[in-house]
């Protein structure tokens, strides 16, 4: 049977015998994508998450910047949500994901085979983070350590009552979904699972709460997506101080606020408590997928028994993964980029400043700036891409945008982004 394909002097040949195969003959001498832009072919086949896409097509990436097609640069003032904390492409992160990738990748699941990378992050962290959590369960990413975190917490405690805060966002799996208090948008996804509830961010009189019965209580110790919400009035520490009367384990997501964004390593340290499981991902891998639990080896040994095999991951703790997120801590811990966080969070902070600025919120280098009218917020948004410089939306915040550069931002790049900022702010006020 032949098959003759749209494109000029391309033809695929189908042939069956004993053995089924497809054998394709391909004349043309220039590619598909050619033919058919790639942009038209990503619309066609690529999955979308929204109807908006910004569609920038991205050729390579280096420090600070993103370059589009026809040269186009854009200054990141996004991180790709938090995850680009070294810039793009850092040279030590590089070598360690080329010289792991030219030894061994994938040899077997997650727990059955000792493999360096592994055992080297592992003793790495503990050491560095020196508290008592001794041991590390690495996982794919920040949604995945959300669920086995739920699935130990009532493992370990035999109780099934979870609680969040409002307005937080933990990831887009069930479990995780289960967690989040926006009916409107996780109404779509019922039945979620059983035994959530939630109590407000920062309210102290709700920790009532939490009692005999919680298995746990996850909470960001900076709620990223309402718009940079940090706790107040030692709320965490009074959250640690009810569980430790309950029972109930402390889980932190720290998986935006981790890795130097808020200006130490983890923001717990900010705050001078330590959870039970303290969750990470996002920055981890240096721009690779990765995600841990990081708890008490007593905590997280309850995996391995009654039943065995309690969570399984098929390439939780790739090697290429954990090699780039070895480099990455190492540049971290070794480097001066996460102390001079504040200066660059003060300095943002001096100079957004504006008539249309209602609010400039942050933790580190983690910030939210809300607007007089929430109407202003997409024309701005776009403006200040089109010139150049990537800022983001936050997913429960219509009013705000989102600045995360990565922690290697330099005062001149700084002032250039912001200066696009304001720039583009005038525009719209003198509309």
């Amino acid at each position: 049977m032949h098959i003759h394909a749209k494109y000029e002097e391309t033809s695929f040949l189908l042939v069956r015998n004993t053995n089924v195969y497809i054998q394709c003959c391909i004349f043309a001498k220039i590619k598909i994508y050619n033919i058919l832009s790639i942009r038209k072919l990503y619309l066609d086949h690529v999955a979308q998450t929204s109807e908006i896409s910004m569609c920038l097509e991205v050729t390579h990436a280096d420090g600070m910047y993103i370059y589009g097609t026809e040269g186009k640069k854009y200054l990141d003032f996004n991180s790709g949500i938090s995850v680009s904390s070294l810039g793009h492409c850092y040279p030590d992160v590089v070598q360690a994901v080329q010289r792991q990738a030219a030894t061994y990748m994938h040899t077997m699941v997650y727990g059955e085979h000792i493999q360096e990378p592994q055992v080297a992050y592992a003793t790495l962290i503990t050491q560095i983070l020196n508290n008592g959590l001794d041991s590390i369960y690495f996982v794919n990413c920040g949604t995945e350590a959300v669920e086995a975190a739920l699935k130990l917490a009532r493992k370990y405690t035999g109780r099934s009552e979870i609680i969040s805060c409002a307005g937080a966002y933990h990831g887009s799996t069930i479990a995780a979904e289960s967690l989040r208090s926006d009916y409107t948008f996780s109404r779509h996804f019922f039945p979620t699972i059983p035994g959530v509830r939630h109590i407000d961010f920062n309210d102290e009189t709700q920790l009532s709460k939490i009692t005999t019965k919680t298995a746990c209580i996850i909470l960001e110790p900076v709620q990223a997506e309402g718009g940079i919400i940090p706790t107040k009035d030692n709320y965490l520490q009074k959250v640690r101080e009810r569980c430790n009367e309950t029972g109930t384990l402390l889980i932190l997501d720290e998986i935006q606020t981790g890795f130097g964004r808020t200006g130490y390593l983890f923001a717990h340290q900010k705050y001078d408590i330590i959870p039970d499981i303290l969750l990470i991902a996002k920055a981890m891998g240096g721009g690779m997928p990765i995600g841990a639990l990081v708890a008490k080896k007593e905590v997280l040994h309850h995996f391995a028994k009654n039943p065995m095999l309690g969570h399984i991951t098929t390439f939780g703790g790739h090697p290429v993964c954990v090699a780039a997120a070895l480099a990455t801590l190492k540049v971290l811990h070794t480097q001066d980029y996460v102390c001079k966080v504040f200066e660059k969070e003060t300095l943002i902070k001096t100079l957004l400043v504006h008539p249309l600025i209602k609010e400039v919120r942050s933790s580190g280098l983690m910030v939210g700036v809300e607007l007089v009218d929430a109407s202003l917020l997409t024309p701005l948004i776009d403006k200040v891409i089109a010139n150049g410089v990537l800022i983001d939306y936050f997913l429960f915040n219509n009013a705000s945008f989102r600045i995360a550069p990565p922690l290697i931002i330099s005062e001149s790049q700084i002032k250039d982004g912001i200066s696009v900022i304001l720039n583009a702010l005038d525009e719209l006020m003198n509309n």
